[in-house]
């Protein structure tokens, strides 16, 4: 691969992987039908890897069964708003005007916001980046480097890449709990050659939205808070347009569904059941070279235990069901 390594953990790759062998997180895979590769692309950092720095490693295999790796196709690099010592979070990588583009969480703890956080957790800077490269393999450069996407003033993550009716690109995010209390799904339009945000944030749903309890209420009269993580979105064979997100039920992680009432991306938003418990999420669904759809998610939630999981998914025009689970071991 052309991709570059920065330790010695990831210096030497290696083949024959399973998913159970690789610690992973927010995992995002992207189907090349040219080189009929699959590649799953995970956040990668010095205390699991070994790596002098934070960034993205990436993943390939011929039949989601084995996998070759790991590479190092992102690493945050010096002199941008972002500390390379702080993390990196839920990459994807997505095909736009004949180049890929990863879009990325950093964080900068020393950054700090105003106003007390949720949680008993700081407010500081925290939010999505794109950057760009020729290849699937990286690497990938950071486009702007002097702010995250979404608003600086916001504490957000997970930003994803939607494209509009008109062809247009937008970001949609996480707007973060620890802010917020009532964490929100948000999203802002881009500049075509995806540089910047070209509009101001518009709002989604609530993560309290959920049709169940969802929230962790504190005593002491704090108010109650609502996690959203992981937002993706689709669109169904019928044309309806739907989104993955993750959230918390009876203290567990939870992959969950929402539909668009409009099939606009403006809403409104109605959630559906959930499709995985069990402490899992911030799945993603993609198509396998045969046509066949399938849902891949990390569980459980803590690092380094957390693993991916892969599931059968079916597509039945109004929303998509999990069949079964095909890969964990």
């Amino acid at each position: 691969m052309n991709a570059y390594n920065t330790a010695s953990d990831v210096a030497n790759p290696s083949t024959g992987h399973s998913l159970a062998d690789i610690p992973a997180h927010d995992p995002f895979i992207v189907a090349d039908k040219t080189t009929e590769t699959y590649y799953l692309y995970t956040g990668g950092g010095p205390r699991i890897h070994g790596m002098d720095r934070y960034g993205v490693l990436a993943y390939k295999s011929k039949d989601l069964s084995k996998w070759e790796g790991p590479y190092v196709v992102f690493a945050i690099p010096e002199g941008i708003w972002a500390n390379p010592k702080h993390g990196a979070w839920a990459p994807e990588v997505h095909a736009y005007n004949g180049r890929y583009y990863l879009f990325v969480t950093l964080h900068n703890n020393d950054k700090k916001l105003e106003g007390e956080g949720n949680g008993g957790y700081p407010l500081q800077w925290r939010g999505s980046v794109i950057a760009v490269s020729d290849s699937l393999e990286g690497p990938f450069e950071i486009i702007k480097r002097d702010a995250p996407v979404p608003p600086e003033e916001h504490m957000t993550l997970d930003g994803s890449l939607y494209i509009d009716e008109e062809g247009k690109p937008w970001m949609v995010y996480c707007h973060e709990w620890v802010q917020t209390a009532d964490g929100t799904v948000e999203a802002v339009r881009l500049t075509d050659d995806l540089s910047d945000r070209a509009s101001d944030p518009i709002h989604l749903f609530n993560g309290s939205d959920a049709p169940w309890d969802n929230g962790e209420h504190k005593d002491g009269g704090a108010p109650s808070v609502y996690v959203t993580d992981g937002c993706q979105l689709y669109r169904t064979k019928e044309n309806r347009l739907v989104m993955l997100w993750s959230t918390y039920d009876k203290g567990s992680y939870v992959q969950t569904i929402a539909r668009s009432a409009t099939g606009k991306l403006e809403g409104p938003w109605e959630q559906l059941e959930p499709l995985v418990f069990d402490d899992s999420g911030h799945g993603m669904f993609f198509q396998t070279f045969d046509g066949e759809w399938k849902l891949i998610l990390h569980s459980p939630f803590k690092m380094p235990d957390s693993r991916c999981k892969l599931y059968d998914a079916v597509d039945d025009g109004d929303t998509f069901r999990i069949k079964q689970l095909t890969y964990s071991t």
